[in-house]
C-alpha cells in the first residue's frame, strides 16, 4: 500500500506506514490514485554531471543546478516524485570534477610564477656576461676589477661621488667593495644601474643617484652604487678584490662560475645570513640546497659562467671541478671543494686559479 504522505510503499494489510507513521487508507486504483514518476530534471543532471567527466567540466555547473533544481522538487512532491539519488549523483559528481580540475590546475599556474622570477634575472646576468665582454675587449682581456690590488674588501665605498680614482678608492691599496667592480660595467660600458636589480631581491631597488643628493653628475661619474651598494646590486660576483687570481677571458677557464645571485652566507638588505652548519654537500637533497641563494627560497640560483652563459643550477657546487661557487677552499689542493668556508669575515679569497668564490657586500649604513 501506497503511503500518500511519504510516498513509501507498505505491505498491502498495513494501517500504518512503516516510514513515516502515518495513518494508511487503501484507495482504489484509479485515477485519483498518485501517479509516481521519476524525475525528468534529477535524470537530467546526472546525464550532464557524467557528461562533465568527459567534458573538463563544462557540464558540471549545469548539472548541479538541475541536481538542486530536482531536489526541491523531489522534496515538494509528497513522494509524486521520485530520482533523489539521481539528482544526488548529478551534483556529486561535477564537484568531485571540478576539485580534481583545481588539483591539475593550481600547481600548473604556479609552476610559470616560479620560473619566471629565474628568467628576469637570468636575463639580467646574461646583458652582464655580455658587457663584460665588451669590458674585457678593451682592458686586455681583464674582466672588470676595482681598486687596486691587494685592496681592502669594505661594505660601502666612502669616495663612491668622488671625482678621481684616488679619492673613490683611497691611496693604494686602498678600499674597494664587490659592487664597485661591477659599476665599472655602468662607467664603461654604459649598462644601465635596473641592469643590476632581480626585483625578486627583497629590500633591492635600482641606483638613483638623486636620492643620495647627487643631482650635478652623471652616472658614468660615479664609482659605485651609492654608499650602501647592497642595495641596489642583487648579484654576487668573483672575490678578486685582494687575491692574485684575477678573471681573465684569455687564461681563465670557460667553465668559471664569475656571478650568481646573492650568497647565501652573507646578509642581505632583507634578510640575514643563512645558518651555514644547516649546509651538508654530502647530506640529503635539503641539507643540500640549504647552500643555495637566498632569493629563490633555496630551489637554486642562476649563475653567469665566463664563457658567458646563464644556467639555473639547482646546487652550488657547479664551478670548475663541481667546487661550491658560494665558499673558499681550505684545501688547496681542492679536497674540500663541494663544501669549503663561508666568507664571513671579509677575508676569504680563492686559492687557486680554478677557485669561483661569489661574493656580495653586505649592507652598509646609509649615509651621503
Amino acid at each position: 500500500m501506497l503511503c500518500l504522505k511519504c510516498g513509501k510503499e507498505n505491505p498491502d494489510d498495513a494501517q500504518i506506514c512503516q516510514s513515516c507513521s502515518a495513518l494508511l487508507t487503501q484507495a482504489p486504483v484509479t485515477a485519483e490514485r498518485p501517479i509516481v514518476k521519476t524525475s525528468g530534471l534529477a535524470i537530467a543532471a546526472l546525464v550532464l554531471g557524467i557528461l562533465s567527466l568527459f567534458t573538463c567540466g563544462i557540464t558540471a555547473i549545469p548539472a548541479v543546478i538541475l541536481g538542486i533544481i530536482a531536489l526541491v522538487q523531489i522534496g515538494k512532491s509528497g513522494g509524486r516524485v521520485i530520482g533523489k539519488g539521481f539528482a544526488v549523483v548529478g551534483i556529486v559528481v561535477p564537484m568531485v570534477v571540478f576539485l580534481l580540475i583545481i588539483g591539475l590546475i593550481i600547481p600548473a599556474m604556479n609552476r610559470p610564477r616560479q620560473i619566471a622570477p629565474r628568467v628576469v634575472c637570468g636575463t639580467n646576468l646574461l646583458g652582464i656576461g655580455k658587457a663584460m665582454l665588451i669590458y674585457a675587449n678593451d682592458y686586455e682581456d681583464e674582466l672588470p676589477q676595482a681598486g687596486y690590488p691587494g685592496s681592502t674588501w669594505v661594505a660601502g665605498l666612502p669616495g663612491w661621488k668622488g671625482p678621481t680614482r684616488l679619492q673613490a678608492y683611497g691611496r693604494p691599496p686602498g678600499q674597494v667593495t664587490v659592487s664597485s667592480s661591477l659599476y665599472l660595467l655602468v662607467k664603461y660600458v654604459e649598462v644601465g644601474p635596473k641592469q643590476f636589480v632581480c626585483k625578486y631581491d627583497s629590500g633591492t631597488t635600482e641606483f638613483k643617484p638623486a636620492e643620495y643628493g647627487v643631482r650635478d653628475k652623471d652616472l658614468i661619474d660615479l664609482w659605485d652604487f651609492g654608499p650602501n651598494p647592497s642595495k641596489h646590486c642583487s648579484y654576487s660576483y668573483h672575490a678578486a678584490y685582494n687575491s692574485p687570481f684575477a678573471l681573465n677571458v684569455a687564461s681563465s677557464q670557460p667553465g668559471m662560475a664569475i656571478a650568481a645571485d646573492r650568497n647565501p652566507w652573507i646578509d642581505t638588505p632583507a634578510a640575514k645570513a643563512r645558518d651555514f652548519s644547516l649546509f651538508k654537500w654530502d647530506g640529503n637533497t635539503q641539507q643540500q640546497k640549504a647552500g643555495n641563494a637566498i632569493t629563490y627560497k633555496g630551489e637554486g640560483q642562476n649563475v653567469l659562467f665566463l664563457d658567458s652563459h646563464v644556467s639555473f643550477e639547482k646546487f652550488p657546487f657547479c664551478g670548475v671541478m663541481d667546487d661550491n661557487i658560494y665558499t673558499a677552499w681550505t684545501d688547496p689542493r681542492g679536497g674540500d671543494r663541494q663544501l669549503g668556508s663561508p666568507p664571513t669575515d671579509g677575508g676569504a679569497v680563492p686559492l687557486t686559479k680554478a677557485d669561483s668564490l661569489l661574493v656580495h657586500d653586505p649592507p652598509a649604513a646609509d649615509k651621503e
